[in-house]
């Protein structure tokens, strides 16, 4: 089976079709204004336009009330919602449940961490999946950096692996973690927010190398 991929970050409409064309399977739209990649609900509405069937797309959100994200889904139709914050299981479970959308969390691994213990308070609250990223002080998420991918853990819940990935690194972090999905941004951009359409292409590759492994 391959690994899954999910472009993230996404601005532009002609970003979608690269993205799309590569055979990615999920896009990822960034509501948190403080991020060099968010984009307005308006905005947001019209790139999703531009997503056909099969390709999913997921909404990414740091701390946003159950107000902020009805307002999102009103106008933008999200199929997977990201919380990308500080959110405990139970806020996630609430806003799950008034939204009817499956969703996932993104923890920033610490070297101190014990991340099944974290992983499994989510899992029961009825996480999807579970995103692993880099930690950062101040950033949430697009960091450009990476954890130790020899501490990802082997559970019963998809693991998504986030964090410094590359067309270079992602075929060996595949490879190291055996991951459910890889989730990329940075790595495939030729500046914020803006993706490279043969960036993006020689990521998928690797995706598939590591996965053939």
């Amino acid at each position: 089976m391959r690994t899954r991929a999910k472009i993230c970050g996404i601005t532009r409409s002609q970003d979608i079709q690269a993205v799309v064309d590569s055979g990615a399977d999920a896009i990822g739209l960034v509501f948190y204004p403080p991020s060099p990649r968010s984009v307005t609900i308006a905005q947001a509405a019209e790139l999703a336009k531009h997503i056909p069937a099969y390709v999913q797309l997921v909404g990414l959100f740091v701390n946003a009330s159950l107000e902020e994200i009805q307002a999102t889904l009103q106008q933008v139709p999200l199929d997977v919602l990201q919380f990308h914050g500080d959110e405990s299981p139970a806020q996630c479970q609430a806003i799950a449940k008034a939204t009817g959308r499956r969703w996932y969390k993104a923890i920033q691994v610490k070297s101190d961490m014990n991340i099944e213990v974290v992983i499994k308070s989510y899992q029961a609250a009825g996480a999807s999946a579970m995103l692993l990223d880099a930690w950062h002080p101040t950033l949430k998420g697009g960091t450009g950096h990476a954890f130790d991918w020899t501490k990802f853990p082997k559970l019963d819940i998809p693991l998504i692996l986030a964090g410094g990935l590359s067309p270079d690194n992602v075929a060996h972090a595949i490879d190291i973690t055996r991951a459910y999905a890889v989730d990329v941004s940075g790595g495939v951009e030729s500046a914020k927010g803006i993706k490279d359409r043969q960036l993006i292409e020689h990521f998928m590759q690797g995706v598939q190398r590591g996965s053939a492994k």
